[in-house]
């Protein structure tokens, strides 16, 4: 791939050798474990939080880390909690203005953090 073509603040490309320059969309701001990324309204959750470096979406129950892997919704490698719901693929999931996204352990919890047992 042209260097050129990778944008240098992020891992997004911006002129895809196939698919062509890429497409303006609206930026927007979605929450990573509560921290603000910048993604485009519409984009993938995965290719948001790949272009911003995120490696590690969800860790096994036993403790293993896993990042992307199929990028087509087959596999369980980038599911994580998205806007309170566990076992979200991210990779088939659609980005949208202040989305809270959460790493997941093992098979993820409904619980709400900090919320109290009973």
């Amino acid at each position: 791939m042209n260097s050129a073509a990778l944008n240098q603040e992020s891992n997004r490309v911006l002129n895809h050798a196939v698919l062509g320059a890429d497409s303006s969309m609206n930026e927007v701001e979605i929450f990573l474990d509560g921290k603000p990324l910048k993604a485009r309204e519409g984009e993938p959750v995965m290719a948001a939080l790949v272009a911003a470096g995120v490696k590690v979406f969800r860790h096994t129950a036993k403790g293993s880390p896993r990042r992307m892997f199929c990028g087509i919704g087959r596999c369980t490698d980038c599911v994580m909690k998205v806007d309170g719901v566990p076992g979200v693929r991210t990779c088939v999931t659609r980005v949208h203005a202040g989305m809270r996204v959460e790493r997941q352990d093992g098979i993820g919890s409904w619980k709400a953090e900090g919320a109290d047992e009973r």
